[in-house]
């Protein structure tokens, strides 16, 4: 895969993640300069934000797969299932 379609992949998945963040209150923005990532935001308390980036791995049977990623570099959760990352980013921002 070029960089390109890595970027484009990124961002299509941030985007979805920043829909689901939204449902649930939260203000997300996807941040395009590289690599693009997601800033979200606690509606009120401007303080209490968190970046997430999207990267790619491999899962157990070596499979291109995508990631959320915590801004310190842990893994947050899988790419595909966007309200599930939402529900853990809602958690922890929740519990500052």
């Amino acid at each position: 895969m070029q960089d390109g379609t890595h970027d484009h992949v990124r961002s299509y998945h941030l985007h979805r993640l920043a829909t689901a963040l939204d449902t649930v209150g939260f203000h997300a923005t996807v941040k395009t300069s590289y690599p693009a990532a997601l800033h979200v935001a606690v509606p009120g308390a401007s303080m209490l934000a968190e970046s997430i980036d999207c990267t790619p791995g491999t899962d157990d049977h070596g499979r291109l797969c995508w990631y959320y990623r915590w801004s310190w570099g842990e893994v947050l959760h899988d790419a595909e299932d966007p309200p599930g990352a939402a529900a853990k980013i809602a958690e922890v921002l929740a519990a500052r």
